[in-house]
């Protein structure tokens, strides 16, 4: 018989943990690094916790050893609300951790999000929340939650979304001069991360992401939760 915990009550993570998809631990589907908030939500009789990040409203599943490692806290998550001025004022130091990302040796991870290995909208929500800033955690949540763009009012900071005309895929970051940072998979030429361009199209990678573009999107703000 499933055990319930109070939905009301925070933990922090003492150590990285890696969040599944099912109870049985089998498809990671995001992290979460030392210090982040989660809650407990429910544990069926299989060996691992149903968990719900708090910083912005992920679930998955931690297994019971990691459970162990959580520290209780009575000081609920509380995000700070920035508007589009503060957001720029941060998004040189958001760029920089893409760039010092690159510079550590790495491989794509899907689920990724603590480094080195990232996945694509993993290194996009990492750096931001480098610099105070807290995106979604998908790449199309983060599309949603950005405001759309024409391609010819792109700056440095804003986001780049890639996909199917149905669904968002992928995401990077735009540098400037049509250049753009991100992690992408083996599948698509490179594994890990790295600079494309969106106007010289001769390198392969470049080339295979520009057949993707969706749309450009800004971050007006920082994510709040639904709780907060």
């Amino acid at each position: 018989m499933a055990s319930a915990t109070s939905a009301a009550q925070e933990y922090l993570c003492s150590q990285p943990l890696n969040l599944y998809k099912t109870a049985a631990l089998d498809g990671l589907v995001t992290q979460a690094a030392p210090g982040r908030h989660l809650r407990l939500v429910e544990h069926p009789d299989q060996g691992a916790w149903a968990v719900i990040l708090c910083e912005d409203d992920y679930p998955g599943w931690i297994s019971d050893a990691d459970r162990a490692s959580l520290q209780a806290t009575d000081r609920p998550y509380r995000s700070i609300a920035l508007d589009r001025q503060a957001v720029g004022r941060h998004l040189p130091a958001v760029i920089a951790f893409t760039h010092r990302a690159m510079a550590t040796p790495n491989t794509y991870l899907w689920g990724g999000t603590v480094g080195p290995n990232f996945d694509c909208s993993g290194l996009m929500q990492t750096a931001f929340a480098s610099a105070g800033i807290c995106l979604p955690r998908d790449s199309y949540q983060q599309e949603a939650f950005t405001q759309p763009i024409a391609w010819g009012d792109l700056a440095p900071g804003d986001l780049i979304f890639f996909g199917t005309p149905e669904r968002t895929k992928h995401v990077a970051l735009y540098l400037g001069e049509g250049r753009y940072i991100h992690s992408s998979g083996a599948d698509q030429g490179r594994n890990g991360i790295g600079i494309d361009s969106l106007v010289d199209r001769s390198h392969p990678v470049s080339a295979a992401y520009h057949r993707q573009l969706r749309r450009p999107g800004r971050v007006m703000t920082s994510y709040r939760p639904a709780q907060d």
